[in-house]
Protein backbone atom coordinates (compact mmCIF):
# COMPACT_ATOMS: atom_id res chain seq x y z
CA UNK A 1 0.00 0.00 0.00
CA UNK A 2 1.46 3.44 -0.93
CA UNK A 3 2.71 5.79 1.77
CA UNK A 4 1.56 9.43 1.54
CA UNK A 5 3.00 12.56 3.11
CA UNK A 6 0.71 15.46 3.98
CA UNK A 7 0.79 19.09 5.10
CA UNK A 8 -2.15 20.83 6.75
CA UNK A 9 -3.62 22.24 9.94
CA UNK A 10 -5.49 20.51 12.76
CA UNK A 11 -8.75 21.59 14.42
CA UNK A 12 -6.95 24.22 16.53
CA UNK A 13 -5.27 25.77 13.48
CA UNK A 14 -1.83 24.47 14.38
CA UNK A 15 0.39 23.11 11.57
CA UNK A 16 0.24 19.37 11.15
CA UNK A 17 2.25 17.07 8.91
CA UNK A 18 3.05 13.37 8.74
CA UNK A 19 2.98 10.13 6.78
CA UNK A 20 0.50 7.26 6.61
CA UNK A 21 -0.73 4.45 4.35
CA UNK A 22 -3.75 4.66 2.03
CA UNK A 23 -4.92 2.79 -1.11
CA UNK A 24 -5.07 5.98 -3.17
CA UNK A 25 -5.07 9.75 -2.89
CA UNK A 26 -8.87 9.98 -2.54
CA UNK A 27 -8.85 7.57 0.41
CA UNK A 28 -5.94 9.50 1.89
CA UNK A 29 -7.95 12.73 1.82
CA UNK A 30 -10.99 10.95 3.31
CA UNK A 31 -8.93 9.52 6.18
CA UNK A 32 -7.38 12.89 6.97
CA UNK A 33 -10.82 14.50 7.01
CA UNK A 34 -11.91 11.90 9.59
CA UNK A 35 -8.98 12.96 11.75
CA UNK A 36 -10.09 16.60 11.56
CA UNK A 37 -7.08 17.66 9.41
CA UNK A 38 -7.51 20.57 6.96
CA UNK A 39 -5.21 19.31 4.18
CA UNK A 40 -3.18 21.68 2.02
CA UNK A 41 -1.17 19.05 0.13
CA UNK A 42 -0.90 15.24 -0.08
CA UNK A 43 1.77 13.52 -2.19
CA UNK A 44 3.21 9.97 -2.41
CA UNK A 45 6.52 9.40 -0.63
CA UNK A 46 8.29 8.56 -3.90
CA UNK A 47 7.37 12.02 -5.28
CA UNK A 48 9.33 15.19 -4.45
CA UNK A 49 8.77 16.44 -0.92
CA UNK A 50 5.96 19.04 -0.72
CA UNK A 51 7.89 21.11 1.74
CA UNK A 52 11.63 21.74 2.24
CA UNK A 53 11.07 22.03 5.96
CA UNK A 54 13.61 19.94 7.83
CA UNK A 55 11.17 19.07 10.58
CA UNK A 56 10.23 15.38 10.56
CA UNK A 57 6.70 14.15 9.66
CA UNK A 58 4.24 13.70 12.52
CA UNK A 59 1.13 11.64 13.16
CA UNK A 60 -2.10 13.63 12.75
CA UNK A 61 -2.74 15.70 15.85
CA UNK A 62 0.36 14.38 17.66
CA UNK A 63 3.01 16.47 19.37
CA UNK A 64 6.38 16.77 17.68
CA UNK A 65 8.80 14.01 18.62
CA UNK A 66 11.79 14.28 16.25
CA UNK A 67 13.69 11.32 17.67
CA UNK A 68 10.76 9.03 17.17
CA UNK A 69 9.69 10.47 13.84
CA UNK A 70 13.01 10.03 12.02
CA UNK A 71 12.90 6.83 10.04
CA UNK A 72 15.04 5.38 7.32
CA UNK A 73 13.58 3.68 4.31
CA UNK A 74 14.39 0.31 5.85
CA UNK A 75 12.53 1.20 9.04
CA UNK A 76 9.48 2.27 7.06
CA UNK A 77 9.62 -0.93 5.05
CA UNK A 78 9.94 -3.01 8.21
CA UNK A 79 6.96 -1.28 9.81
CA UNK A 80 4.97 -1.79 6.67
CA UNK A 81 5.69 -5.51 6.54
CA UNK A 82 4.95 -6.13 10.20
CA UNK A 83 1.47 -4.60 10.19
CA UNK A 84 -0.22 -7.48 8.33
CA UNK A 85 1.29 -9.93 10.81
CA UNK A 86 -0.27 -8.09 13.72
CA UNK A 87 -3.62 -8.09 11.99
CA UNK A 88 -3.32 -11.81 11.29
CA UNK A 89 -2.66 -12.64 14.91
CA UNK A 90 -5.66 -10.53 15.88
CA UNK A 91 -7.89 -12.34 13.45
CA UNK A 92 -6.66 -15.69 14.76
CA UNK A 93 -7.56 -14.57 18.26
CA UNK A 94 -10.94 -13.48 16.89
CA UNK A 95 -11.63 -17.03 15.80
CA UNK A 96 -10.55 -18.81 18.97
CA UNK A 97 -10.79 -16.23 21.77
CA UNK A 98 -13.70 -15.24 23.94
CA UNK A 99 -15.98 -12.40 22.96
CA UNK A 100 -16.52 -9.16 24.89
CA UNK A 101 -18.69 -9.25 27.99
CA UNK A 102 -21.45 -6.82 28.91
CA UNK A 103 -19.02 -5.02 31.19
CA UNK A 104 -16.49 -4.74 28.34
CA UNK A 105 -19.11 -3.04 26.16
CA UNK A 106 -20.08 -0.72 29.02
CA UNK A 107 -16.45 0.30 29.62
CA UNK A 108 -15.91 0.82 25.88
CA UNK A 109 -19.00 3.04 25.67
CA UNK A 110 -18.01 5.11 28.70
CA UNK A 111 -14.45 5.66 27.45
CA UNK A 112 -15.60 6.47 23.92
CA UNK A 113 -18.00 9.04 25.35
CA UNK A 114 -15.15 10.62 27.32
CA UNK A 115 -12.79 10.73 24.33
CA UNK A 116 -15.36 12.16 21.90
CA UNK A 117 -16.52 14.70 24.50
CA UNK A 118 -12.90 15.82 24.91
CA UNK A 119 -12.83 16.76 21.22
CA UNK A 120 -10.84 13.80 19.91
CA UNK A 121 -11.80 12.79 16.34
CA UNK A 122 -13.81 9.61 16.06
CA UNK A 123 -11.12 7.61 14.29
CA UNK A 124 -8.48 8.69 16.76
CA UNK A 125 -10.80 7.69 19.62
CA UNK A 126 -11.25 4.27 18.03
CA UNK A 127 -7.48 3.88 17.76
CA UNK A 128 -7.10 4.62 21.47
CA UNK A 129 -9.76 2.03 22.34
CA UNK A 130 -8.18 -0.58 20.07
CA UNK A 131 -4.81 -0.18 21.82
CA UNK A 132 -6.49 -0.92 25.16
CA UNK A 133 -7.75 -4.34 24.04
CA UNK A 134 -4.43 -6.21 23.98
CA UNK A 135 -5.74 -8.75 26.51
CA UNK A 136 -9.00 -9.15 24.57
CA UNK A 137 -7.94 -10.06 21.01
CA UNK A 138 -11.42 -10.87 19.76
CA UNK A 139 -12.84 -7.55 20.85
CA UNK A 140 -9.76 -5.82 19.41
CA UNK A 141 -10.36 -7.47 16.02
CA UNK A 142 -13.99 -6.35 16.09
CA UNK A 143 -13.06 -2.76 16.88
CA UNK A 144 -10.40 -2.80 14.15
CA UNK A 145 -12.99 -3.92 11.62
CA UNK A 146 -15.40 -1.18 12.74
CA UNK A 147 -12.61 1.40 12.56
CA UNK A 148 -11.75 0.33 9.02
CA UNK A 149 -15.37 0.78 7.96
CA UNK A 150 -15.42 4.27 9.48
CA UNK A 151 -12.13 5.21 7.80
CA UNK A 152 -13.60 4.09 4.48
CA UNK A 153 -16.31 6.73 4.77
CA UNK A 154 -18.98 4.81 6.71
CA UNK A 155 -20.71 5.84 9.91
CA UNK A 156 -19.97 4.35 13.31
CA UNK A 157 -23.50 2.96 13.50
CA UNK A 158 -22.97 1.11 10.20
CA UNK A 159 -19.87 -0.57 11.60
CA UNK A 160 -21.62 -1.46 14.87
CA UNK A 161 -24.59 -2.98 13.03
CA UNK A 162 -22.27 -5.67 11.63
CA UNK A 163 -22.07 -7.22 15.11
CA UNK A 164 -25.70 -7.52 16.33
CA UNK A 165 -24.83 -10.03 19.06
CA UNK A 166 -22.46 -7.51 20.66
CA UNK A 167 -24.08 -4.18 19.79
CA UNK A 168 -27.83 -4.74 19.87
CA UNK A 169 -30.58 -2.84 18.08
CA UNK A 170 -30.90 -0.38 20.95
CA UNK A 171 -27.19 0.47 20.85
CA UNK A 172 -27.00 0.86 17.07
CA UNK A 173 -30.13 3.02 16.77
CA UNK A 174 -29.08 5.34 19.58
CA UNK A 175 -25.67 5.84 17.97
CA UNK A 176 -27.37 6.46 14.63
CA UNK A 177 -29.62 9.09 16.22
CA UNK A 178 -26.59 10.70 17.87
CA UNK A 179 -24.75 10.89 14.54
CA UNK A 180 -27.78 12.39 12.82
CA UNK A 181 -28.23 15.02 15.54
CA UNK A 182 -24.54 15.78 16.01
CA UNK A 183 -24.67 14.77 19.67
CA UNK A 184 -22.77 11.49 19.55
CA UNK A 185 -20.88 12.17 22.79
CA UNK A 186 -24.17 12.82 24.64
CA UNK A 187 -25.75 9.64 23.29
CA UNK A 188 -22.72 7.56 24.21
CA UNK A 189 -22.88 8.99 27.74
CA UNK A 190 -26.56 8.02 28.03
CA UNK A 191 -25.79 4.57 26.68
CA UNK A 192 -23.01 4.13 29.22
CA UNK A 193 -25.33 5.19 32.07
CA UNK A 194 -28.01 2.81 30.81
CA UNK A 195 -25.61 -0.13 30.63
CA UNK A 196 -24.02 0.62 34.01
CA UNK A 197 -27.39 0.69 35.76
CA UNK A 198 -28.43 -2.58 34.12
CA UNK A 199 -25.18 -4.23 35.18
CA UNK A 200 -25.63 -3.02 38.77
CA UNK A 201 -29.17 -4.41 38.88
CA UNK A 202 -28.09 -7.80 37.52
CA UNK A 203 -25.22 -7.98 40.02
CA UNK A 204 -27.60 -7.24 42.88
CA UNK A 205 -29.95 -10.03 41.81
CA UNK A 206 -27.07 -12.50 41.41
CA UNK A 207 -25.53 -11.61 44.77
CA UNK A 208 -28.91 -11.95 46.46
CA UNK A 209 -29.31 -15.47 45.06
CA UNK A 210 -25.91 -16.70 46.24
CA UNK A 211 -27.02 -17.61 49.77
CA UNK A 212 -30.18 -19.53 48.74
CA UNK A 213 -28.16 -21.36 46.09
CA UNK A 214 -25.54 -22.38 48.66
CA UNK A 215 -28.27 -23.67 50.98
CA UNK A 216 -29.80 -25.71 48.16
CA UNK A 217 -26.39 -27.14 47.23
CA UNK A 218 -25.70 -28.10 50.83
CA UNK A 219 -29.15 -29.67 51.18
CA UNK A 220 -28.68 -31.83 48.09
CA UNK A 221 -25.19 -32.80 49.26
CA UNK A 222 -26.39 -33.82 52.74
CA UNK A 223 -29.30 -35.86 51.38
CA UNK A 224 -27.03 -37.58 48.85
CA UNK A 225 -24.47 -38.40 51.58
CA UNK A 226 -27.15 -39.87 53.83
CA UNK A 227 -28.58 -41.98 51.02
CA UNK A 228 -25.25 -43.36 49.77
CA UNK A 229 -23.32 -43.80 53.05
CA UNK A 230 -25.50 -43.72 56.16
CA UNK A 231 -28.65 -45.51 55.03
CA UNK A 232 -26.81 -48.63 53.67
CA UNK A 233 -25.14 -49.05 57.10
CA UNK A 234 -28.51 -48.98 58.84
CA UNK A 235 -29.93 -51.38 56.25
CA UNK A 236 -27.26 -53.95 57.14
CA UNK A 237 -28.08 -53.58 60.84
CA UNK A 238 -31.81 -53.99 60.20
CA UNK A 239 -31.26 -57.18 58.17
CA UNK A 240 -29.20 -58.70 60.97
CA UNK A 241 -31.42 -57.67 63.85
CA UNK A 242 -34.90 -58.07 62.38
CA UNK A 243 -34.13 -61.33 60.53
CA UNK A 244 -36.38 -60.70 57.56
CA UNK A 245 -39.18 -58.97 59.44
CA UNK A 246 -41.01 -56.34 57.40
CA UNK A 247 -39.80 -52.77 57.76
CA UNK A 248 -42.05 -49.75 58.38
CA UNK A 249 -43.31 -47.98 55.27
CA UNK A 250 -41.20 -44.79 55.60
CA UNK A 251 -38.08 -46.88 56.26
CA UNK A 252 -38.68 -49.05 53.22
CA UNK A 253 -39.13 -45.95 51.06
CA UNK A 254 -35.82 -44.48 52.27
CA UNK A 255 -34.00 -47.79 51.70
CA UNK A 256 -35.41 -48.11 48.18
CA UNK A 257 -34.22 -44.60 47.34
CA UNK A 258 -30.82 -45.37 48.86
CA UNK A 259 -30.48 -48.52 46.76
CA UNK A 260 -31.30 -46.48 43.68
CA UNK A 261 -28.59 -43.97 44.60
CA UNK A 262 -26.04 -46.74 45.28
CA UNK A 263 -26.74 -49.08 42.39
CA UNK A 264 -27.64 -46.56 39.67
CA UNK A 265 -25.86 -43.27 40.46
CA UNK A 266 -25.54 -42.43 36.76
CA UNK A 267 -29.29 -42.93 36.31
CA UNK A 268 -30.07 -40.64 39.25
CA UNK A 269 -27.66 -37.96 38.07
CA UNK A 270 -28.98 -38.29 34.54
CA UNK A 271 -32.52 -37.93 35.82
CA UNK A 272 -31.65 -34.71 37.66
CA UNK A 273 -29.85 -33.24 34.66
CA UNK A 274 -32.62 -34.44 32.34
CA UNK A 275 -35.27 -32.76 34.50
CA UNK A 276 -33.42 -29.44 34.50
CA UNK A 277 -32.67 -29.72 30.77
CA UNK A 278 -36.29 -30.63 30.04
CA UNK A 279 -37.53 -27.55 31.87
CA UNK A 280 -35.07 -25.36 29.96
CA UNK A 281 -36.17 -26.84 26.62
CA UNK A 282 -39.82 -26.53 27.60
CA UNK A 283 -39.28 -22.87 28.43
CA UNK A 284 -37.93 -22.27 24.89
CA UNK A 285 -41.17 -23.54 23.33
CA UNK A 286 -44.14 -21.20 22.85
CA UNK A 287 -46.40 -23.01 25.38
CA UNK A 288 -43.52 -23.27 27.86
CA UNK A 289 -42.62 -19.60 27.45
CA UNK A 290 -46.24 -18.63 28.15
CA UNK A 291 -46.31 -20.81 31.27
CA UNK A 292 -43.05 -19.40 32.67
CA UNK A 293 -44.05 -15.83 31.79
CA UNK A 294 -47.34 -16.30 33.63
CA UNK A 295 -45.59 -17.85 36.63
CA UNK A 296 -43.11 -14.98 36.71
CA UNK A 297 -45.95 -12.49 37.20
CA UNK A 298 -48.10 -14.60 39.56
CA UNK A 299 -45.78 -16.48 41.94
CA UNK A 300 -45.52 -14.64 45.28
CA UNK A 301 -42.24 -12.80 45.90
CA UNK A 302 -41.05 -13.54 42.35
CA UNK A 303 -43.79 -11.47 40.69
CA UNK A 304 -42.60 -8.25 42.32
CA UNK A 305 -39.06 -8.73 41.03
CA UNK A 306 -40.13 -9.70 37.51
CA UNK A 307 -42.83 -7.05 37.16
CA UNK A 308 -40.88 -4.12 38.56
CA UNK A 309 -37.66 -5.01 36.75
CA UNK A 310 -39.54 -5.13 33.42
CA UNK A 311 -41.21 -1.78 34.05
CA UNK A 312 -37.85 -0.27 35.00
CA UNK A 313 -36.28 -1.62 31.80
CA UNK A 314 -39.18 -0.40 29.63
CA UNK A 315 -39.21 3.14 31.01
CA UNK A 316 -35.43 3.54 31.07
CA UNK A 317 -34.94 2.13 27.56
CA UNK A 318 -37.83 4.12 26.08
CA UNK A 319 -36.81 7.32 27.87
CA UNK A 320 -33.18 6.98 26.77
CA UNK A 321 -34.20 6.45 23.15
CA UNK A 322 -36.57 9.43 23.11
CA UNK A 323 -34.02 11.76 24.73
CA UNK A 324 -31.47 10.65 22.12
CA UNK A 325 -33.73 11.71 19.24
CA UNK A 326 -35.09 8.33 18.13
CA UNK A 327 -38.67 8.62 16.70
CA UNK A 328 -41.35 7.44 19.11
CA UNK A 329 -42.64 4.52 17.00
CA UNK A 330 -39.13 3.22 16.40
CA UNK A 331 -38.32 3.70 20.09
CA UNK A 332 -41.40 1.67 21.10
CA UNK A 333 -40.42 -1.12 18.72
CA UNK A 334 -36.82 -1.24 19.99
CA UNK A 335 -38.03 -1.21 23.60
CA UNK A 336 -40.35 -4.11 22.86
CA UNK A 337 -37.50 -6.11 21.31
CA UNK A 338 -35.36 -5.72 24.46
CA UNK A 339 -37.95 -7.49 26.66
CA UNK A 340 -38.01 -11.20 27.48
CA UNK A 341 -41.36 -11.62 29.26
CA UNK A 342 -44.02 -12.39 26.66
CA UNK A 343 -46.80 -10.56 28.52
CA UNK A 344 -44.82 -7.31 28.53
CA UNK A 345 -43.81 -7.86 24.88
CA UNK A 346 -47.49 -8.16 23.90
CA UNK A 347 -48.38 -5.10 25.97
CA UNK A 348 -45.68 -2.96 24.30
CA UNK A 349 -46.76 -4.21 20.87
CA UNK A 350 -50.31 -3.04 21.63
CA UNK A 351 -49.00 0.34 22.80
CA UNK A 352 -46.98 0.66 19.58
CA UNK A 353 -50.03 -0.08 17.42
CA UNK A 354 -52.14 2.36 19.43
CA UNK A 355 -49.64 5.21 19.05
CA UNK A 356 -49.30 4.41 15.35
CA UNK A 357 -53.06 4.85 15.00
CA UNK A 358 -52.88 8.29 16.61
CA UNK A 359 -53.87 7.42 20.18
CA UNK A 360 -52.04 8.68 23.25
CA UNK A 361 -49.63 6.17 24.74
CA UNK A 362 -51.07 6.45 28.25
CA UNK A 363 -54.56 5.50 27.00
CA UNK A 364 -53.42 2.09 25.77
CA UNK A 365 -51.19 1.55 28.79
CA UNK A 366 -54.24 1.92 31.04
CA UNK A 367 -55.82 -1.03 29.20
CA UNK A 368 -52.81 -3.27 29.84
CA UNK A 369 -52.91 -5.00 33.26
CA UNK A 370 -49.11 -5.25 33.46
CA UNK A 371 -48.75 -1.47 33.92
CA UNK A 372 -49.56 -0.05 37.38
CA UNK A 373 -51.79 3.01 37.66
CA UNK A 374 -48.92 5.15 38.91
CA UNK A 375 -46.88 4.45 35.78
CA UNK A 376 -49.71 5.26 33.37
CA UNK A 377 -50.53 8.46 35.28
CA UNK A 378 -46.93 9.70 35.13
CA UNK A 379 -46.73 8.85 31.43
CA UNK A 380 -49.94 10.78 30.84
CA UNK A 381 -48.50 13.81 32.66
CA UNK A 382 -45.30 13.53 30.64
CA UNK A 383 -47.25 13.51 27.37
CA UNK A 384 -49.31 16.54 28.44
CA UNK A 385 -46.30 18.61 29.54
CA UNK A 386 -44.00 17.54 26.71
CA UNK A 387 -41.47 16.12 29.16
CA UNK A 388 -42.08 12.43 28.55
CA UNK A 389 -38.35 11.41 28.42
CA UNK A 390 -37.64 13.03 31.81
CA UNK A 391 -40.77 11.51 33.31
CA UNK A 392 -39.83 8.04 32.04
CA UNK A 393 -36.36 8.40 33.56
CA UNK A 394 -37.89 9.33 36.93
CA UNK A 395 -40.16 6.28 36.78
CA UNK A 396 -37.16 4.09 36.02
CA UNK A 397 -35.19 5.53 38.95
CA UNK A 398 -38.10 4.88 41.34
CA UNK A 399 -38.55 1.35 40.11
CA UNK A 400 -34.83 0.61 40.38
CA UNK A 401 -35.16 1.19 44.12
CA UNK A 402 -38.32 -0.95 44.20
CA UNK A 403 -36.47 -3.75 42.42
CA UNK A 404 -33.76 -3.68 45.09
CA UNK A 405 -36.39 -3.95 47.82
CA UNK A 406 -38.23 -6.71 45.92
CA UNK A 407 -35.01 -8.71 45.53
CA UNK A 408 -34.30 -8.34 49.25
CA UNK A 409 -37.85 -9.49 50.04
CA UNK A 410 -37.57 -12.48 47.72
CA UNK A 411 -34.25 -13.46 49.28
CA UNK A 412 -35.65 -13.19 52.81
CA UNK A 413 -38.50 -15.50 51.78
CA UNK A 414 -36.37 -18.05 49.90
CA UNK A 415 -33.88 -18.53 52.74
CA UNK A 416 -36.37 -19.95 55.29
CA UNK A 417 -38.03 -22.03 52.56
CA UNK A 418 -34.69 -23.66 51.78
CA UNK A 419 -33.96 -24.25 55.45
CA UNK A 420 -37.41 -25.80 55.98
CA UNK A 421 -36.87 -28.04 52.94
CA UNK A 422 -33.54 -29.23 54.33
CA UNK A 423 -35.03 -29.82 57.78
CA UNK A 424 -37.99 -31.79 56.39
CA UNK A 425 -35.81 -33.96 54.14
CA UNK A 426 -33.24 -34.77 56.81
CA UNK A 427 -35.93 -35.16 59.49
CA UNK A 428 -37.86 -37.65 57.38
CA UNK A 429 -34.74 -39.75 56.80
CA UNK A 430 -33.83 -39.73 60.50
CA UNK A 431 -37.34 -40.70 61.63
CA UNK A 432 -37.52 -43.45 59.00
CA UNK A 433 -34.22 -44.92 60.27
CA UNK A 434 -35.26 -44.80 63.93
CA UNK A 435 -38.62 -46.56 63.50
CA UNK A 436 -37.04 -50.03 63.07
CA UNK A 437 -34.73 -49.31 66.03
CA UNK A 438 -37.81 -48.83 68.19
CA UNK A 439 -39.14 -52.18 66.97
CA UNK A 440 -35.79 -53.83 67.76
CA UNK A 441 -35.81 -52.39 71.29
CA UNK A 442 -39.34 -53.65 71.85
CA UNK A 443 -38.34 -57.11 70.63
CA UNK A 444 -35.35 -57.19 72.96
CA UNK A 445 -37.55 -56.08 75.89
CA UNK A 446 -39.88 -59.01 75.38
Amino acid sequence: MPIYQFNGTDQTGAPSQGTFEAPNEEQALAQLAQYGINVTQVVPMDAPSPSPSPSPPQEPGADAKPEKAKKTGKAEKKEKTTKPKKKKSGLLAFEIGGGPTTEDISIFTRQMSTLVHAGLPLLRSMEVMIKQQEKKPKFKAILQDISEKVSSGGNLSDGLSGYPKIFDNLYVNMVKAGEAGGVLELVLDRLAQFQEKNIRTIKKVKSAMIYPSVIMFVAVGIVTLLMMVVVPQFQTIFEQMLRGAPLPGPTQIVINISELFSTHPVLVLGGMIGTVGGLILFKKTKPGAKVFDWLGLNVPAVKDVVGKSNISRITRTFGTLLSSGVPILQALQITRDTLSNGLFVKAMANVHDSVRDGEAMAVQMEREPVFPTMVTSMVEIGEETGELPDMLTRIADNYDEDVDNAVAGMTSLIEPVMIVFLAVAVGFIVIALFLPIVAIIETIGK
